[in-house]
C-alpha cells in the first residue's frame, strides 16, 4: 500500500473519531444541564416544603388558670362517639381576691364528666390549663341566643353565686377553651361576708345652730299699764254778792 493510500485511509477514521468525541461531549453537556435543573427543582421543592412547615399554625399556648363557675349558658347533649362541649360563664382570678368574668368552653369525651358535673358551686375553685381564643368572644346576650329569632335561654346560675344580674352586661366576655384532659384540681374556697366599709375620712361639718325663740312671758308677769286718773275738775267760783 502506498503512503498516499495510507493517508487517505487514516483521514476518514480520524474524522469519525472526532465526530464521536463531539457527540459524547454534547451528551455530557446535556446530562450536566439536566442534573443542574433536577438539583434546582429539588432545592426549590424542599424550600417550599420548609416554608409551608414554617407557616403551619402553632398549637395554642396553654396556661393554668383558676376559675369559679358562675352560670351555665349552653350544654349540648352527650355524644356516644364524638366529643361534646358546654359553655359556661366563669370568673378567673387575675390577682389576689380579684376576679374577672370570662366565657369558658369545656370539651369532654363520652366517658369523661362535664365541668358542671364536677362541682356546680361558686364556692368551688377549679384549676385548669386553658388557652385564649379571641375569635369566640361573645356577650351574655349572644351566649343565650338560640336559632329561633327573638329566643333566649336563661342562664342557669350555680349555687352560692353572689350575683344574678349578668343579663344586663353588654361587654363581650373574653373566651378561654379547655378540656377534661387539661383539668388539674379543685378546692373548696367559700366566699366570706363582705368586709365592712371603711369609715369616712372627711368628717361631716356640723350644722349651724338655729336661733332659739324665747317664749313670751306669762300674762301674770307682764307689766300692766294702769290708766292714769283724770285731773279733778275745778269747782266753779260763785260770783261775789253786790253790796
Amino acid at each position: 500500500m502506498t503512503p498516499a493510500s495510507l493517508a487517505a485511509h487514516k483521514l476518514p477514521s480520524k474524522m469519525e473519531s472526532q465526530g464521536e468525541q463531539r457527540v459524547i461531549s454534547i451528551r455530557m453537556r446535556n446530562w450536566a444541564t439536566a442534573l443542574i435543573l433536577l438539583a434546582a427543582i429539588c432545592v426549590g421543592g424542599s424550600g417550599s416544603r420548609a416554608e409551608g412547615q414554617l407557616r403551619w399554625p402553632d398549637p395554642p399556648k396553654k396556661a393554668p388558670i383558676r376559675v369559679r363557675i358562675v352560670a351555665l349558658a349552653l350544654a349540648l347533649p352527650r355524644s356516644s362517639f364524638f366529643p361534646s362541649y358546654e359553655v359556661l360563664v366563669a370568673e378567673t382570678e387575675i390577682s389576689h381576691d380579684e376576679w374577672s368574668l370570662i366565657k369558658l368552653v369545656f370539651t369532654f369525651l363520652p366517658y369523661q364528666p362535664r365541668l358542671s358535673e364536677s362541682g356546680f358551686d361558686y364556692s368551688v375553685v377549679h384549676e385548669v390549663s386553658a388557652w385564649r381564643d379571641p375569635d369566640c368572644d361573645e356577650t351574655v346576650e349572644q351566649l343565650t341566643a338560640r336559632s329561633q329569632p327573638e329566643r333566649h335561654e336563661p342562664l342557669i346560675y350555680s349555687r352560692n353565686v353572689p350575683r344574678e344580674d349578668l343579663d344586663r352586661r353588654r361587654i363581650p366576655l373574653p373566651c378561654y377553651e379547655t378540656n377534661a384532659d387539661d383539668y388539674i384540681k379543685s378546692s373548696l374556697e367559700p366566699i366570706g361576708p363582705p368586709p365592712e366599709p371603711p369609715e369616712p375620712v372627711l368628717k361631716e361639718r356640723p350644722k349651724p345652730s338655729e336661733p332659739v325663740l324665747k317664749e313670751p312671758p306669762n300674762a301674770a308677769e307682764q307689766p300692766v299699764l294702769k290708766e292714769r286718773p283724770n285731773p279733778p275738775e275745778a269747782a266753779p267760783k260763785e260770783p261775789p254778792n253786790p253790796k
